[in-house]
Parts: C-alpha cells; sequence; structure tokens
C-alpha cells in the first residue's frame, strides 16, 4: 500500500436519498443535544467527512461537549471520528486540539471499564502520529497486565504496531512480550504475542516454540494456526529446521479445529514429498471433506487433493486412496459428487477398479430410490458417464456395469438413459464378445422405456447390431406388438366407430395377467391393449384409449414421426441381414413384405388427420425411400445400409478414442517434469539454505492471486503489460490531464487514475466523480484532495461487477481555484469500456448437453460476418482467439477445403453463464479473392450475455481482423 494512498477501515451505510444536513444543524445537535441526537449527530458527521467533507470549525464543539460523554456508542463513533479526520495544519504541522484530544485517550486507558480500554486500544492501532502516541506508551504498557483479556489482548495489537511502525517508542518491545508469553494463559492474547515475535524477533518465537512444543496440541485453534504459519516460514527460509518442527505438523493433523488440520496437511506437503507425509496429508484432506458439511469447504479441498494428483511423484500415494475418496459420495451437492467421481476415474487402475465399480453400482442402486429432483437427475448422469469411461479404460469390468446400466433405459430420467445408449453403442462396437448379452437386454427391456427419444435410439442398435436369425426375429415381434393392428388408420377408425374384435381374434405373446377393476370385477388386461368389455366401460375416454394403445402407436399418433423414419432405418438393416444369413426365398420374401407393410402403414398415418402433428417432409422421404430400397433390392444400396453406415460409424468412434488420447497426452506432458540430460543434480546436504528452495512463499504467492498482482503470460509482449490497460480520460490541452490504469480481478475492477495539474493554479476540492452502467457498482467514492501547481497525483477506486455484460464507466473532475470566485470548474472524461473477455473462460462440454441447452437458451444474437479474411480456417482460428471460445467441432470434421464451414463454440463466464455460438461460414468457389461471408449465431440464457458477446466480435471485425487480412497480401 502506498504512503498517499488513504487506507479506509470501516464502511458505513447510509440512505442515499437523505438531505445531508447543515454545519449549523450539526453544531446544534453537538452542543445542546441529548447523547442519542449527538450519537446521530455524529454518525452524519463521519460519513460527510468520509465523502470529502470539511468541518474545522466543529473540532473543538466535539472536544467541549461530545468528549466528555460516558455513553459507550458516542465513544465507539468519537474513534471512527478521530480516525479520519485530519490532524495536521496546512504545513504539517500538528493541529494544537489533538493535545486534548490525546489527554482525554490517556484517561480512557485507566478507564475501569474493559471495553472501554480495548476498544481505545484498538484505535491507537491505527494512528500513525508519533507525538500522540508518546504520551500514551506508560498507559499502554500498564494495560499489558490488566485482569480482562479483552485489554491485554489488544494491549499487544498496540504495542505491535507501535513498535513496528515507530520502533523509537518501545525499544524493548520484543522482551516484554516474551515475558508476556511465558506466564499468560489466555489463547487469544497468546496468539497475538506469539504472532508479534514471529514477525519483530523470530529466533524469540521459534525458542518460546521449542520449549512449549509438547504442548501444541493442547493449545487453542487460535495460537495452533499461527505455530503452523512460523513453521512454514522458518522451514522454508532455513530448511534446516525441517527434521526440529516436522513431528509438530504431524501432530497438527490431529487438531480438533478442522482449520487447524488443514492449514497443517498443505504446510506438510510443501515442507516434505516423502511418501508418508503426503499419504497422511492426504487421508487428512479426505476426512475433512468427509466431515465438514460446507459444500465450499469441501470443493476447497478436493481442488488441494486435485492439484495433488497432479504432480507425478504423489499420484500414485493418492491411486493407494482411491477407496476413500469415493467416501465423498455421500454429499449431496452434486458440484462436489462430480469432481470426486472424476477425481476417483483419474485415480483408478487395474488394482482398484473392480472395488470402483462395486461402489458405484451401489450409488446407481440408490438412486432408484430417491425422489427425483433435477440433482438426482444429474449424478445420475455423471454416474453413468463416469462408468462408460470405466469400460473404455478397463474392458474386464463391462460384464458387470452392463445389466446395471441398461435397468436405466425403463427409467423417467431421459438425459441418463441416453447417456447409457452411447455407452451401449461404443461397448458393441469395441467389445463384439458382449453383442448378443446386450441385443438380448435390450429386448427384455423395451416393453418398459417410456421416452420416444430413448426409444429411437434403442430401436437404431438393435438395427443395427442384431446378428442372428433369432434376434432378428425377435425384434420384428416386439415392433408388431408396440404398434397393435395393422394397418394402423383402418384399426384407429374401426376403434372411433365402436368396432371391437372378438377377444378369441385378438392374439398377443406379452405377458396377459387379471386385474381387479373400480367396481371387484376381473379384467384380463396386457401390455399393449385391453380386452375386458367391463374395462372399456371404466376407462372410456380418448385420453384412457390413448393410454391403453400400443408405445410406439401411441407415439406416432402424437405426431413424433421421426421414430418412424428411424424404425424404417432400422427395418431395412434387419430385412438385409436376414436375407444374408436365410437362404429360403420363401420367407425371405415374407420377412420383407413384412417390413414394407410397416413402413407403409405408417406412411399412411402421416397422411391423415388421425395423428396430432402431420408428418413432415423429410421424415417422409426417408420412409419413402426405405420403401423403394426393399422394393428394389439394389447390391449398391444393401452395401450401403448393410456395409457402409457400420463402417463409417467405426471410423467416428475411433477419431473420437483418437482426440481423446490427444487430450490425455497434452496433460501428461504438462505434468511430466522434463529434465534435461545436462541439468545439474541437487544434493540437499551441500546447499546453502537460500539455495535449497526456489519455489514462492506460498503465503505470498496466495496474497497476490487474491489482490490479482500476479502477471499473466502471454506471447504478445505489450498486451501482458500495464500500458495495454491505460485509457487516457482527457485531452493533452485540458488543464487537468487524467488517464487510468484498469486492472480487473475476478469480481473487482480497480481503477488508478492519474491526475495532473497542468495549470499554475492550486486547484482545491479536486474530486473525481465517477458512474457506472451496467452490472457495474461502485464501491466507495474517491476522497476529494488538494493539488499544487504542476502537481501530479493516483486516485484510486474500486469497482464490483456481478455479471458479465459489457460495462461502461463515466464521469467528470471538478474543482475549484483558489482566489476564484467562479463557480467549479469541470472537466468531462471519456468513457471506459470494461472488456467482456477479462470474465470469459474457455469451456468444456459435450454435444448432447451443447443442443439441450441451445433447446432451452431463449435469447439468440445473429451477427453477419464482415470481414476481408478469405481463408475459412484462419477466420475460425482468429475468432476463437479473440472471443476465449472453445470450438467443439472435431478438427477432423473441419479439415479439409470445401467452400463452407459450420463449427460450434462454447464458453462460459467466470460467474457461471454460459455462452454458446454457432458459426456458418462460407467462400466463393468462382471470385477467388472474395472474403468470408456468413453468420454467426450467439445464444445465452440472458439477452446482456447474447448482446455483449455479439457486440465484441462486432468490434474485433471491424479492428482485429483487419489487421490480420493485411498479412494474408
Amino acid at each position: 500500500m502506498s504512503i498517499a494512498e488513504q487506507p479506509c477501515y470501516t464502511l458505513i451505510n447510509t440512505s442515499q436519498d437523505l438531505e445531508p444536513p447543515t454545519e449549523m444543524q450539526l453544531r446544534e445537535d453537538l452542543e445542546k443535544g441529548n447523547d442519542k441526537a449527538k450519537a446521530e449527530a455524529l454518525r452524519k458527521l463521519i460519513v460527510m467527512m468520509l465523502n470529502g467533507e470539511k468541518f474545522p470549525s466543529l473540532l473543538m464543539i466535539i472536544i467541549r461537549y461530545v468528549m466528555p460523554s460516558q455513553n459507550h456508542t458516542i465513544k465507539k463513533l468519537l474513534l471512527i471520528f478521530w480516525e479520519i479526520v485530519p490532524k495536521h495544519t496546512g504545513d504539517g504541522k500538528l493541529l494544537q486540539e489533538m493535545i486534548l484530544v490525546c489527554d482525554a485517550y490517556r484517561k480512557d486507558l485507566q478507564h475501569p471499564n474493559e471495553f472501554i480500554r480495548g476498544s481505545t486500544l484498538r484505535f491507537l492501532c491505527k494512528l500513525k502520529e508519533p507525538e500522540l502516541l508518546e504520551p500514551l506508551m506508560p498507559s499502554i504498557r500498564a494495560c499489558i497486565e490488566y485482569r480482562h483479556a479483552y485489554v491485554r489482548r489488544n494491549a499487544v495489537l498496540a504495542i505491535f504496531t507501535i513498535y513496528k511502525n515507530f520502533d523509537f517508542l518501545i525499544p524493548d518491545a520484543p522482551e516484554l512480550i516474551g515475558k508476556f508469553l511465558d506466564v499468560e494463559q489466555d489463547m487469544s492474547c497468546r496468539r497475538n504475542a506469539f504472532m508479534m515475535l514471529i514477525h519483530v524477533d523470530q529466533e524469540r518465537a521459534l525458542n518460546y516454540l521449542s520449549n512449549v512444543i509438547d504442548q501444541v496440541n493442547s493449545f487453542g485453534d487460535i495460537l495452533q494456526l499461527v505455530i503452523v504459519e512460523l513453521i512454514y516460514k522458518v522451514c522454508h527460509s532455513n530448511p534446516s529446521e525441517r527434521a526440529r518442527f516436522i513431528r509438530c505438523i504431524y501432530n497438527l493433523l490431529n487438531s480438533s479445529s478442522q482449520a487447524v488440520r488443514y492449514e497443517a496437511a498443505g504446510t506438510l506437503i510443501t515442507l516434505s514429498s516423502a511418501p508418508t507425509a503426503v499419504r497422511a496429508a492426504s487421508a487428512c484432506y479426505i476426512d475433512l471433506i468427509i466431515k465438514e458439511s460446507d459444500n465450499n469447504v469441501k470443493l476447497i479441498v478436493l481442488d488441494r487433493l486435485i492439484a495433488l494428483k497432479d504432480i507425478a511423484a504423489h499420484e500414485r500415494i493418492l491411486q493407494e486412496l482411491v477407496m476413500d475418496i469415493l467416501r465423498v459420495l455421500a454429499s449431496p451437492d452434486i458440484e462436489v459428487r462430480k469432481k470426486t467421481l472424476q477425481l476417483s476415474y483419474d485415480l483408478v487402475t487395474s488394482k482398484t477398479i473392480n472395488e470402483m465399480v462395486l461402489v458405484l453400482k451401489k450409488e446407481v442402486s440408490k438412486t432408484h430410490n430417491e425422489q427425483d429432483s433435477e440433482d438426482v437427475e444429474k449424478y445420475k448422469q455423471l454416474l453413468v458417464r463416469t462408468l462408460h469411461q470405466c469400460t473404455m479404460k478397463f474392458p474386464d469390468v463391462a460384464n458387470t456395469i452392463i445389466p446395471v446400466l441398461i435397468e436405466f433405459l425403463a427409467d423417467k430420467n431421459e438425459l441418463a438413459a441416453l447417456d447409457v445408449l452411447v455407452f451401449i453403442r461404443d461397448v458393441m462396437q469395441k467389445l463384439s464378445n458382449l453383442k448378443d448379452l446386450i441385443v438380448q437386454r435390450l429386448l427384455d427391456i423395451c416393453g418398459q422405456i417410456k421416452s420416444v427419444k430413448v426409444l429411437r435410439a434403442t430401436l437404431w442398435l438393435l438395427g443395427e447390431y442384431c446378428s442372428s436369425i433369432e434376434d432378428i426375429q425377435n425384434v420384428m415381434t416386439f415392433i408388431r406388438q408396440s404398434l397393435g393392428d395393422l394397418p394402423i388408420v383402418d384399426d384407429e377408425i374401426r376403434r372411433s366407430a365402436g368396432e371391437t374384435k372378438d377377444e378369441q381374434d385378438i392374439s398377443m405373446s406379452a405377458p396377459v395377467q387379471r386385474l381387479v377393476t373400480a367396481d371387484g370385477t376381473y379384467a384380463t388386461q396386457s401390455a399393449f391393449m385391453s380386452t375386458n368389455a367391463m374395462d372399456k366401460k371404466t376407462l372410456n375416454g380418448p385420453a384412457n384409449d390413448r393410454n391403453r394403445q400400443p408405445s410406439l402407436r401411441t407415439f406416432l399418433l402424437d405426431g413424433d414421426f421421426f421414430i418412424g423414419a428411424a424404425l424404417s432405418t432400422s427395418l431395412c438393416k434387419l430385412v438385409i441381414r436376414y436375407m444374408n444369413l436365410e437362404n429360403d426365398s420363401i420367407k425371405q420374401n415374407r420377412f420383407c413384405a413384412e417390413a414394407m407393410f410397416i413402413i407403409a402403414s405408417i406412411l399412411h398415418l402421416g397422411r391423415t388427420s388421425l395423428s396430432s402433428k402431420p408428418m413432415n417432409e423429410d421424415d417422409y422421404d426417408r420412409m419413402l425411400m426405405c420403401v423403394r430400397l426393399l422394393n428394389e433390392r439394389l447390391p449398391i444400396t444393401f452395401q450401403i445400409f448393410g456395409h457402409d453406415c457400420r463402417t463409417a460409424l467405426a471410423e467416428m468412434l475411433t477419431i473420437k478414442a483418437q482426440e481423446q488420447k490427444e487430450i490425455e497426452k497434452k496433460l501428461s506432458k504438462e505434468k511430466a517434469a522434463t529434465v534435461e540430460p545436462d541439468d545439474p543434480i541437487r544434493f540437499t546436504q551441500l546447499l546453502s539454505s537460500n539455495e535449497f528452495d526456489e519455489k514462492e512463499d506460498i503465503l505470498d504467492l496466495t496474497l497476490k492471486q487474491a489482490i490479482g498482482t500476479i502477471g499473466k503470460k502471454d506471447e504478445n509482449i505489450f498486451s501482458s503489460s500495464i500500458l495495454s490497460k491505460v485509457t487516457q480520460l482527457t485531452g493533452f490541452s485540458d488543464p487537468v490531464y487524467a488517464e487510468a490504469y484498469v486492472n480487473v480481478n475476478q469480481y473487482d475492477i480497480v481503477l488508478d487514475v492519474l491526475i495532473v495539474n497542468q495549470t499554475s493554479d492550486t486547484l482545491q476540492n479536486l474530486t473525481l466523480e465517477l458512474a457506472t452502467l451496467g452490472d457495474l457498482k461502485l464501491v466507495e467514492k474517491p476522497p476529494s484532495i488538494t493539488m499544487a501547481p504542476h502537481d501530479f497525483t493516483n486516485i484510486k477506486a474500486n469497482i464490483k461487477v456481478t455479471s458479465t455484460e459489457n460495462g461502461i464507466i463515466f464521469g467528470n473532475i471538478v474543482y475549484d481555484i483558489t482566489g476564484s470566485q467562479s463557480d467549479r470548474n469541470c472537466v468531462v472524461l471519456n468513457d471506459i469500456h470494461i472488456d467482456i473477455m477479462d470474465y470469459i473462460v474457455t469451456g468444456i462440454c459435450t454435444d448432447n448437453e451443447f443442443r439441450q441447452m441451445w433447446i432451452e437458451f431463449e435469447w439468440e444474437n445473429k451477427i453477419v460476418v464482415n470481414t476481408t479474411i478469405r481463408d475459412l480456417h484462419l477466420y475460425l482460428t482468429y475468432l476463437l482467439k479473440s472471443t476465449n471460445m472453445r470450438c467443439l467441432t472435431p478438427e477432423k470434421a473441419l479439415s479439409g477445403d470445401c467452400g463452407f464451414m459450420a463449427a460450434n463454440l462454447y464458453a462460459k463466464s467466470i460467474f457461471g453463464e454460459d455462452v454458446l455460438a454457432n458459426v456458418s461460414i462460407e467462400k466463393s468457389a468462382i471470385h477467388a479473392d472474395a472474403p468470408v461471408t456468413g453468420h454467426i449465431r450467439i445464444r445465452a440464457k440472458s439477452q446482456g450475455m447474447a448482446l455483449s458477446m455479439g457486440d465484441k466480435i462486432n468490434m474485433t471485425q471491424k479492428t482485429g481482423f483487419k489487421g490480420v487480412s493485411l498479412t494474408q497480401k
């Protein structure tokens, strides 16, 4: 913190719509009001002074009429007042009135009430004037021996601050506090005293710790935390001390305080890379996650375990603890479960895979009994994906996983069921020995599927992978039963007319069971249609009739003819495979005719008004093509449906597997510590203390991360420097020149404004007035200052950000000129536009998740491509670089040069908002020099996100892309 910067210790909330009181009103309340009126006036005065107002004439009024009060509220407000009030004259000398204030606080330090004494000592920590502190030193020393712990611990803090700032006032402070620490029993007092010794006399602190090292476990948690900090600092700067204190850290892993255990585990890993130390710290972390109820704490500790896993030397130790990590799945939070499953999958080995699969199967069975909610559905999906990954990594466990997951197909949760089908497709493609088992399981559960999407994908799987005559006939039987009586149109007309068939004429192969109706009579009912006349009387009406229809027919009557198109394709594949297996031409023709009859029946239904929605042209053309294929039986079409489709699927899955392997290779290369052949070997015993550990102090590192002062690595030196973030606010010819450095650190924006007085006049009450547009909020008003001729200064303003939108900061600088009788002068500032890219990070999502979000997100922004770039791939590359988005379309799909390109992009903000984009661009085949044309569709959940991303792309096209296009020539 710079000396010129005014620190703010206290924020006081006040209503913005209240009229501020005048100086006369304040004077009257402070002189003649009761304690309540004085306190209110003092509060208003403090707020006005924090906003830059000055009331020098009220200083003596407060000393005479307010300071003698014994009211605790007034005394507390006075401490804030004396903290912010100017204590020096214009030439830098201390105000005479401050001597009276000093005498009043000397009396407060001797007050019999411990609250007044302690509050006064806390106030003295903030005083920066040694002239005021010097007369108070005897009273401060006396407070060290006061009977109440609240006074003693604040006295230690006061001595610590005074010694750090003005050591000449109390040169024997370390010795005094050392003696105090030996006799003190209160933990909070000992903590403050020990913390002071750490910073001012580390050797004395180490001697004390050595004397009481056996008693550390009995100390309070606040003292134990300071001890952990000391041990880390000492061992970091002097590694020879590690053996002396490492045992103490081990003992603190068993502390009763969760915070101490967390800090001790982190310190232990930092100080030692021995397997026993890493194992003990990891076990401590896992225990913390299980026992801690706060989900934020669970996520933080999980991140520490993930960071440990990324270190190659520690990964093997964590692999032994994977079953303990899986205990974290007992947490109900979906984010905790997601990270736990990913971490467990990364750590699982051939030794632990069987145990892990057993645990996950138990979790799957638990989800069947839980009440359906959004988190439960997501958890089911996570379990399915983890088991899928485990099967691909360790194929031997597929036998035990498949029966459990196939049960999900009958579940109401569509997302989990679709993931199961993707898993089954990969297994059937790669593990051909399990194909027959899976087909049989799918046939068993088909009749229980309630979702049209799941049934559609299941029919495709059966059509693709049935390889025996028996299985093909079983699939055809299921299809006929699911459709009911054919043709569908004629059967529906008979039903609507009230005609019924004789019970004996209806043939059903589904299991039949006897049910009891509402009036106590028996009714015979199958899974497909009711046959009892009494049942028809009790369950009458179109809605109930629809519920009793076969499942496939129900979906078709609801207008979902896409499943009809998928069914037609599957029937074609079944016919082709049946004709290859069956030599009897009569049976071949009969099977083919039955398939054509089913497709024609669905086509006929689609052209009538019986269905809720008409059939679209795509589905109609697809089904008509299938009928033509079965009718003509051309070898080339049979080759495409029977062989080429399977080959294309195998290639697609192979490409996906290769991409996944490449990603894993990149991650493993990043984790691996490369050692060059000529790198020196470091022997611990031969190193000096300052050479031992080249790592940065973790405490300093976390502080820099918190305040955002860690520099970003960037290929472009200018873009990573401060100069790239400087915005000019006024012109060079203005009387006051201003420019701002915009430092964005996640949810905070710090404006460091340089102000230069370019005139020969003294500028008084110069105020930087700022306002914001968008989801930006100014935290506090910058204070007023006085500037000498040709002087310069820096003013900082803090701004909070709450969402990813293009924010604008605008304002002006107002000031008075000494001796001038005119109104206040004003310089209007240029607007500062906050770049949305500071909040956008690349994210990963699957194709299914992308499609689902694309359907759900209601805000769309369509951007026309306007660029001079002539290459499609170059345009996409620079679009990704300028928007921080990730391309979800595989690289293989984008390769080649066909004149057009379509790609899906995804990113998310640090606030958790998703943004999607679909790029559709093309290049003219006739004019080789023509630029890229097309459009970009952006979708987001909020309007601001969609508009802001669109503005960013438009601005980049105007500025960045034109610069790129010049390099093409």
